[in-house]
């Protein structure tokens, strides 16, 4: 997993093109309904297709649900696989990528530096 960390583009045209990242959740209980709610909101602020899988199942599952995010009961060192497939793709791979990176914001949330 040594190349977890890095989106990789799949298609050529730059602005379209499909991305994806593999990132393990370290955040302490994983996605409950909060960080769930932060990373769906922050999906939807794309307007390309975001999808998640989860600890390699194969099912995608679509990365702007909050149903579908809480329902897959991700906890603490689970697996992700982050895609987007359309306009600011990459983008969108990198912002969510951080976000899961940096515990889904929390330590700002509570004053805490992480």
């Amino acid at each position: 997993m040594s190349n977890k960390h890095d989106a990789r583009l799949q298609e050529t045209d730059h602005v379209t093109a499909q991305w994806q990242t593999e990132i393990e959740v370290v955040h302490g209980i994983g996605l409950h309904a909060r960080p769930s709610v932060i990373f769906t909101r922050l999906a939807k602020s794309f307007p390309c297709t975001i999808e998640i899988e989860v600890n390699g199942s194969s099912v995608w599952l679509n990365g702007k649900s909050i149903v579908k995010v809480m329902g897959a009961k991700i906890r603490k060192g689970s697996v992700l696989k982050i895609r987007a497939d359309g306009i600011r793709a990459a983008e969108a791979i990198a912002a969510l990528k951080e976000l899961v990176e940096h515990n889904f914001d929390e330590g700002k949330i509570h004053g805490r530096n992480v």
